[in-house]
C-alpha cells in the first residue's frame, strides 16, 4: 500500500467533528465535555472532560472556531452579582484553556451566543430576567458588560410567569439584531446590536408577542432568513414568524402543536432547530420524551407535522443537526446520555441508530470541525 493511500484511508477513518457538551454539574459531571463525532458514520467516541466549570449549561463557539464561551448557571458567581460567562481558547485538537470570565449581572444565566462578526457575546439570564452584552477582546476574552437590560412585567401563568425569564438570545443572520425569547413575558424582545460598541438598544418594533401563557423559550432562523421560529415551553407549540431583515420585525403567521395527537399528561418543550436544507424544523418535548419533525413549505414557511422520534429519548433538552443534515444528536438530560438519529432525507423524520454515549446531565451540544473552521 502506498503512503499516500494509507494517509487517505487514515483520514477517512478519523472523526470529523468535536462535539462539545455543556452540562449541569454534579456526581456524574464536572463541566464541559468533548466527544469525537464521525459525520460519515454517525458514531460517537468516548467523552473526555475538556474544562472544569460549575453548571456550564450553554455554550457558543466563536465564528473563527478558536474560542468557546460558556455561561455558568448559578445565582451568584463568587463575590460578584449574577452568574458567570467564561471565555476559553480552543485548539485545533479541541483542547480548552480558560482566558477570563465576567459577571452576567443577573442571576441564573442560561443561554449565550456570539454575533456573526465575532465581536460581541450576548447572554440571557433566566433567573434575573435580563440580557447583557460583552465586547470580545483581541485575545478572545470578554470585557465587562457593554450593556445590561432588565426586562419588566409578567404574564398569565402565576407559577411560571410572575416575573421576566429571559431564556435565549439569538442574532439575525446579518448580526444587526438580537432576539431574546422571554418565557415570563410571552414576548420575543428585539434589540438592535452595535457590533462596534457591543451595545444593545430596543429596536422598532421592540418585540413580538405569542399567545398568553405560551412561554417562549428558544428561537431559530430558517436558513433563508425569511422565517423565524420560537418554541413555547408552556404551550407545547412552535410559533412561526415572517422576518423583516431591514427592521428586525417578526410577524406571526402560524402556531402549531409539538405534541402527538391525543397526548395526555404534562409536557414542556425545550429546543427548536432548522435543518440545513431549510426543508425541516425540529422541536423537543421534554416530558413528552420526543423530537417532533415538521416539513417547511419553501414558499410560505408553513409547517406541517412529519412525525416523531422517541426511541431512547428521555427529557430531551438541547439537540442539534450536524452540518451535513444526515444526523440529529440529542442530549437526554435526565438519562445522562447523548443519542444519535439518522435523518430520513425525504421525510425529515429522525430514525434511531442505536448509537449513544453516557454524559452526566447534558443540556447543550455544539459541533466544531476537527482542525477548526476552514
Amino acid at each position: 500500500m502506498s503512503s499516500a493511500l494509507a494517509l487517505a484511508l487514515l483520514s477517512l477513518s478519523q472523526p470529523t467533528h468535536h462535539l462539545f457538551v455543556g452540562t449541569y454539574t454534579g456526581p456524574n459531571s464536572q463541566g464541559i465535555y468533548r466527544i469525537d463525532f464521525d459525520a460519515a458514520k454517525g458514531t460517537l467516541g468516548e467523552p473526555a472532560l475538556a474544562a472544569k466549570m460549575t453548571n456550564p449549561s450553554f455554550l457558543a463557539i466563536h465564528p473563527d472556531g478558536k474560542k468557546l464561551y460558556a455561561v455558568g448557571e448559578v445565582g451568584e458567581s463568587g463575590k460578584r452579582k449574577g452568574g458567570a460567562v467564561a471565555a476559553f481558547s480552543l485548539s485545533p485538537k479541541g483542547e480548552l484553556a480558560p482566558i477570563n470570565d465576567q459577571s452576567t449581572v443577573g442571576g441564573g444565566p442560561c443561554h449565550v451566543t456570539v454575533d456573526p462578526s465575532g465581536k460581541v457575546v450576548v447572554i440571557a439570564n433566566y433567573g434575573g430576567g435580563s440580557v447583557a452584552s460583552y465586547k470580545v477582546r483581541a485575545d478572545g476574552g470578554i470585557e465587562e458588560h457593554a450593556s445590561f437590560i432588565q426586562h419588566k412585567g409578567g404574564s398569565v401563568n402565576k407559577q411560571r410567569q410572575e416575573t421576566p425569564h429571559a431564556h435565549s438570545v439569538n442574532t439575525d443572520p446579518a448580526g444587526k439584531f438580537v432576539y431574546a425569547a422571554d418565557l415570563g413575558l410571552d414576548k420575543v424582545l428585539i434589540y438592535s446590536l452595535d457590533a462596534g460598541t457591543g451595545q444593545l438598544r430596543p429596536a422598532n418594533p421592540p418585540h413580538a408577542s405569542v399567545a398568553p401563557g405560551a412561554g417562549p423559550r428558544h428561537f431559530c432562523f430558517h436558513p433563508s432568513g425569511k422565517f423565524a421560529f420560537v418554541i413555547n415551553e408552556l404551550g407545547n407549540t412552535i410559533t412561526a414568524f415572517r422576518h423583516d431583515a431591514a427592521t428586525g420585525a417578526l410577524t406571526e403567521y402560524q402556531t402549531i402543536s409539538t405534541l402527538p395527537e391525543g397526548h395526555k399528561g404534562p409536557s414542556y418543550t425545550a429546543e427548536v432547530v432548522a435543518h440545513p436544507s431549510g426543508k425541516f424544523i425540529y422541536g423537543s418535548n421534554r416530558r413528552g420524551d420526543s423530537i417532533a419533525a415538521f416539513r417547511v413549505d419553501e414558499a410560505t414557511g408553513k409547517l406541517t407535522l412529519a412525525g416523531f422520534a422517541s426511541e431512547g429519548v428521555k427529557e430531551p433538552r438541547n439537540f442539534i443537526v450536524d452540518p451535513t443534515g444526515k444526523w440529529l444528536l440529542v442530549g437526554n438530560q435526565n438519562a445522562d446520555s447523548i443519542i444519535v438519529f439518522a435523518i430520513d432525507q425525504a421525510t425529515g423524520v429522525p430514525k434511531p441508530t442505536g448509537v449513544s454515549v453516557k454524559v452526566g446531565k447534558p443540556v447543550c451540544l455544539r459541533l466544531l470541525p476537527i482542525g477548526g473552521v476552514k
